[in-house]
């Protein structure tokens, strides 16, 4: 579908592809195999001015946006899902340092996140705390003119690479989720450590770790917004950059629909190739169909998350749920063309569907979205009854 994008836009996403196909393409394979961190990839990302679409110029960025930010994941998500992932975690350690930070911590620690010097995460999730944030227990106690940070957070995309961590942790635990404060912490600080790296079912280049917090000073500038603010610092995040779950899925879902289209046009049964076959024209028709219709929805929460529009928590949760439903349909259905082929690690169908299936689960489980999505349809109906 034509969905009217800017020359700039356009050209964002076109060399996003040309990456994919170029640098990511020749060692996927390798990298999911030998479970690597993709540093060289990272690198060229960072030199092709990638890394900073999302971030405005005057942070050293291209002034884009959440559809910029999208239209890139995308892109090398057809590719390798791990490697996308890698490139969108930092974003997403970036986001609350954009809509909460200070002039001057956006100044600090914005510019070398933009030019790809360093990468970021996100430190939300502990091991009894994931869809209940409310159960956080790292605690951050003042000291002076610092405060103490303690604890442990699990399951970090980029955790023991990234240079900078937002880190989401107790002030004031009798206040449960309103006393949450969210903290900038800098790798190599003195009681900050990483825990062991998780061996996933996939997205396996992508480093998964344990963060480990043991009396960490961390200086009062490097509060987030202010004392109390960690949950609305976490939650607005996440309403600003599940459209880039949506837009990893989508993109692994496209993937998928291109070697299963290659595929079928190639392979032969009973002397015709099997794209011929009404069984398969249907999966395929349906696979583009969801896989479009995703990427409709994607584009369009991305755009209310840029306009600032009031549902933009709801469409983006849709936008999350939806396409990565998508993705799980539509890659299982692309190891089920390709069979035996399929199920093997010869073609890459079998890794995209390990890869989707994260999708689900990060930034908040589909389960989770359904809830969010319910509340605000019932809130805007609450609102909507007042007005009568």
């Amino acid at each position: 579908m034509e969905y009217f994008l800017t020359e700039e836009q356009e050209m964002i996403r076109d060399l996003a592809r040309r990456v994919a196909e170029e640098e990511i393409l020749p060692v996927r394979a390798e990298l999911d195999e030998q479970e690597e961190f993709p540093w060289d990839i990272m690198r060229i990302l960072a030199g092709s001015d990638l890394c900073g679409v999302y971030i405005p110029e005057e942070y050293e960025g291209l002034g884009g946006g959440c559809l910029e930010f999208c239209l890139a994941i995308e892109e090398l998500s057809k590719v390798c899902g791990g490697v996308a992932v890698t490139y969108a975690a930092s974003g997403l350690g970036a986001y609350p340092i954009l809509l909460f930070g200070t002039d001057a911590q956006k100044h600090k620690y914005l510019p070398d996140i933009a030019a790809g010097r360093k990468l970021a995460a996100f430190a939300l999730t502990e091991a009894n705390a994931g869809s209940d944030a409310s159960h956080i227990q790292a605690a951050a106690v003042k000291d002076g003119d610092c405060y103490v940070l303690s604890g442990n957070k699990h399951w970090i995309t980029n955790g023991g690479e990234a240079d900078t961590y937002v880190v989401i942790a107790m002030t004031n635990k009798e206040k449960g989720i309103r006393g949450a404060s969210a903290f900038i912490v800098e790798k190599g600080w003195e009681g900050f450590s990483f825990g062991k790296k998780e061996r996933k079912m996939g997205i396996r280049c992508s480093s998964t770790r344990e963060l480990v917090f043991q009396n960490c000073r961390v200086p009062r500038e490097n509060l987030l917004g202010r004392e109390g603010l960690g949950f609305v610092v976490a939650m607005k995040t996440l309403d600003c950059t599940r459209p880039g779950i949506g837009a990893q899925a989508v993109g692994i879902a496209q993937g998928a629909l291109d070697e299963s289209l290659a595929y079928s046009r190639q392979r032969k049964q009973f002397g015709k190739p099997i794209s011929s076959f009404q069984a398969i024209q249907h999966m395929l028709a349906d696979m583009a169909t969801q896989t479009e219709a995703a990427r409709t929805l994607v584009y369009a929460a991305a755009k209310n998350v840029d306009a600032k529009a009031k549902d933009a928590a709801k469409t983006s949760a849709m936008a999350k749920l939806f396409a990565s439903d998508t993705a799980m349909r539509v890659t299982v259905d692309a190891v089920q063309i390709l069979a035996g082929y399929g199920y093997t690690r010869e073609y890459p169908v079998e890794k995209m569907m390990r890869d989707a299936k994260v999708t689900q689960i990060y930034e908040g489980t589909n389960q989770i979205q359904r809830n969010v999505i319910a509340a605000q349809l019932i809130k805007e109906a609450a609102g909507k009854g007042k007005k009568r």
